[in-house]
Parts: C-alpha cells; sequence; structure tokens
C-alpha cells in the first residue's frame, strides 16, 4: 500500500472520481464517512459548470453522502467570483452558454445576463461566459460569436473537451469552445483546471497551507496538471479519463496514482491509525 504523508486538506474532483454521470463509484459512503470521522476538510471542486450547489447536494444526497454548500466549489462559481473581482462597474453584462449552474454564480454575484439577440438590444457584452451547455443551439453560437466579435471578453468556465458518464466520455465544453474559437479566431481565457485560480480559491476556502493540501481527480490534462500548475501534490484516480498508459507522454506526474477512491480510503486509513 502506497503510504500518504502529511495531508491536512483534500481537494476533490467529482466527475470520474465519486461517480460516471449518474452511477456513484464504489466506496463513495465509505470515503466521505472517514473524511468526516477523521474531521479531514475537503472541497468538492469540478470543472463541470452544469450543476448549482444545491443540484451537487442534492445528487450527493442521493448516494448516501451529505455535504454542505461551503464543501462544493465549480468551476461557475469560480469564474464568477473571478469576473467580479476585474469589472470596474455595475452592471457588467454577460451573455452565457451555459446552464443554471453557470448563470446562478453570475446573479449572485450582481451580473446582469443578457437574453435578447445582439441585433434587437444592440447592447454588447462585457464578457461571453461558455460553460458546458446541454441544450446548445446554433443560435447561442452565433450570439456568442456576434459579440466576441463585438468586444466581448471571451471567458470560459473549463476546456475539458469531455465529460465521463456512464454511457462513457461524451461531449464537453472544449468541443464548444473550439467552434467559438474557429468562429472568431479568439482564444478564450479559461478559469477552471488546469489553471490555478480554482485550486488557489479552494485553498483559501480550507484555510490550509498548500503544501498540506492534496488534490484528487482522474484527469490529467485538468486536475493532475492543475495541482502541479498551484503546487500542490496529487492523487490520480483511474475510474475516469486518464490511464496509466496517459503517464508515457506527457512531461509531468501525479504524486500518487490509486485505483479509486477504495484505494484511497484505505490508504488514509494506514496514515491516520
Amino acid at each position: 500500500m502506497q503510504t500518504l504523508t502529511d495531508i491536512h486538506a483534500l481537494i476533490i474532483d467529482m466527475d470520474g472520481v465519486l461517480w460516471e454521470g449518474t452511477r456513484s463509484l464504489p466506496g463513495l459512503i465509505e470515503f466521505f464517512t472517514f473524511l468526516r470521522k477523521q474531521r479531514l476538510p475537503f472541497i468538492l471542486a469540478t470543472n463541470n459548470a452544469s450543476l448549482t450547489q444545491d443540484q451537487y447536494i442534492s445528487k450527493l444526497k442521493s448516494m448516501g453522502v451529505s455535504v454542505s454548500a461551503d464543501e462544493i466549489l465549480t468551476s461557475s462559481m469560480a469564474t464568477a467570483h473571478y469576473l467580479s473581482e476585474q469589472v470596474n462597474s455595475n452592471p457588467a453584462y454577460v451573455l452565457v452558454i451555459g446552464e443554471d449552474g453557470l448563470r446562478q454564480p453570475l446573479l449572485n454575484k450582481g451580473f446582469s445576463i443578457i437574453d435578447k439577440p445582439f441585433k434587437i438590444t444592440g447592447q454588447t457584452a462585457d464578457f461571453v461566459i461558455c460553460g458546458l451547455d446541454r441544450q446548445l443551439t446554433w443560435d447561442k453560437l452565433a450570439e456568442a460569436s456576434l459579440h466576441i466579435s463585438a468586444g466581448a471578453k471571451f471567458i470560459a468556465t473549463n476546456a475539458d473537451t469531455t465529460l465521463p458518464t456512464e454511457r462513457g466520455p461524451v461531449l464537453g465544453n472544449g468541443a464548444i469552445l473550439a467552434a467559438l474559437q474557429a468562429a472568431t479566431q479568439i482564444i478564450p481565457t479559461v478559469i477552471g483546471k488546469p489553471e490555478a485560480i480554482m485550486y488557489q480559491q479552494a485553498i483559501k476556502i480550507l484555510g490550509v497551507p498548500p503544501e498540506k493540501t492534496v488534490a484528487i481527480g482522474d484527469r490529467l490534462n485538468t486536475d493532475i496538471l492543475g495541482a502541479v500548475n498551484t503546487g500542490i501534490r496529487s492523487i490520480m484516480v483511474l475510474t475516469g479519463i486518464s490511464s496509466k498508459d496517459d503517464l508515457k507522454s506527457i512531461d509531468y506526474q501525479p504524486t500518487w496514482i490509486m485505483t479509486d477512491i477504495q484505494e484511497i480510503t484505505e490508504a488514509l486509513q494506514a496514515k491516520f491509525d
């Protein structure tokens, strides 16, 4: 068994780590039961911007796990917080490609969402913000491209090209970004992993030094690279997107590799016993 050392807090990805779509992965309840028993603080930090805090709380509850709102950080929440620190005037206008999980944090931060067509309002958005949108249409993409071309700053909650589900990997936000980038020739600013912004926000919430914080994820080019970019250690699980073979073609590595959260629980038990 691998030895885990000096761990005082965890930043945990969800898709591909805790579940696949609507199906929880083995050991989910035991994992959180152990974290609660040891009073080991954690933040559930996901690039998936489609669900709200309350929806994630409900999803976990349906799987037998109770978490609080301050233990969840989505890339949409990180985006709203980041942008609120960038604007000098209120309200700032945003055009959103995304679902309630993205719209609600922006509304909470005082942003005004543009819902009418550009040709009717003539109002150019300050930001076009793109997250996973399972009701994506050509009209939404066209509106976004018009605003970006008119000068709106192009922001992405994340650039994940795929999303793990119970049916296998499906289209992710990165594929939507590719369409908008091809149409506008503008590269978006990405807030979620592998950028350090979201991990840095999570560390601030946890109140634990980075050197004592460990990230858990399934995807090398987001979860693990994000940990590297933030200067924290990481555990890669093999229940999601990336595999051991993928490690051969990259120049960075996770600190530990484990099969799943069951193995992580066993390793943590050995550390705390």
